[in-house]
């Protein structure tokens, strides 16, 4: 129910024949890294992307129970003002005083109410029920094709890998494991609505990283130079990382030449698929900035 990755269903047809045209997974290196002992992933637009866009499922939803008077046309800016609005009010999906459920009923009731829609009490509930059903599903969901064969190659590799994201307790409970992430992949998961921290906060990735400490294969002390971050957002993701000292890297998935050569200008490595981390850890002696 995120606004930030909503992209069409044929433009994952057109990355997916891509990464798979560019070069066989099983040419992937197999490597011993010498500095990066843990990797934290960002979730949405990281490991996985939203199927379809968010018009079709907010305005489909209230489609399906007689609702007609929406601009569809200005819906997507109606529900970012929702949504930060709601996100500053109650912060962290809510944290502990506020149940995730109640936070999208709000955020998603005022999307519609920004967008010029009156819906009645009865009908605005049966529309909420039925979107957060679909998002706390896997019809919104899709993982990226190099997801899965990445954690399984890192795991070969002694790789410590675990999920930092600013998104409610949903990916880890039901969304993650029906899309094949458990916890042989994703040894650790933290989401800021359990956390009540939120990235681009040191202590939303501290807190991320002694949650992982206990799944190193060695009692070796673990520095913030051995953990890297991975993401899809320029302040949250990469800032807030090395700012505490990690290292970091951004991934441009939908090919934005202009924002991911902002992001290098910045002074941010990007990368274009996961494929091209393995590459990139295994020539370079997993040395990054």
């Amino acid at each position: 129910m995120l606004p930030s990755g909503i992209v069409q269903r044929n433009q994952h047809q057109q990355l997916q024949q891509q990464q798979n045209q560019k070069r066989s997974l099983g040419s992937w290196p197999k490597v011993r890294p010498k500095r990066i002992r843990m990797i934290t992933f960002d979730v949405t637009g990281t490991l996985l992307s939203f199927r379809g866009t968010l018009e079709e499922h907010y305005l489909g939803a209230a489609k399906k129970y007689g609702v007609k008077n929406v601009d569809s046309s200005q819906f997507s800016t109606a529900f970012s003002k929702a949504y930060k609005e709601t996100s500053k009010l109650y912060p962290c999906f809510g944290g502990s005083d506020m149940p995730a459920k109640e936070w999208w009923r709000i955020c998603v009731i005022k999307s519609f109410e920004y967008a010029g829609t009156t819906m009645d009490e009865q009908t605005s509930e049966m529309v909420f029920q039925r979107i957060y059903s679909t998002f706390g599903s896997i019809k919104a969901y899709e993982l990226f094709p190099d997801a899965l064969p990445f954690l399984k190659w890192a795991k070969r590799n002694g790789l410590v890998c675990g999920v930092l994201s600013n998104a409610d307790e949903r990916y880890g409970d039901s969304i993650l494991p029906m899309l094949g992430l458990s916890y042989d992949e994703l040894q650790f998961q933290c989401f800021s609505k359990d956390l009540q921290l939120e990235k681009p906060d040191a202590n939303a990735f501290m807190a991320a990283i002694k949650t992982g400490e206990p799944f190193l294969p060695t009692f070796e002390p673990l520095e913030l130079s051995h953990v890297l971050h991975i993401g899809d957002n320029f302040q949250k993701d990469f800032e807030g990382a090395r700012r505490l000292g990690m290292h970091a890297c951004l991934l441009d998935r939908y090919k934005e030449t202009e924002r991911a050569n902002e992001w290098r200008r910045r002074g941010a490595t990007v990368f274009t698929d996961l494929l091209d981390v393995v590459e990139f850890l295994g020539r370079s002696n997993c040395k990054l900035s």
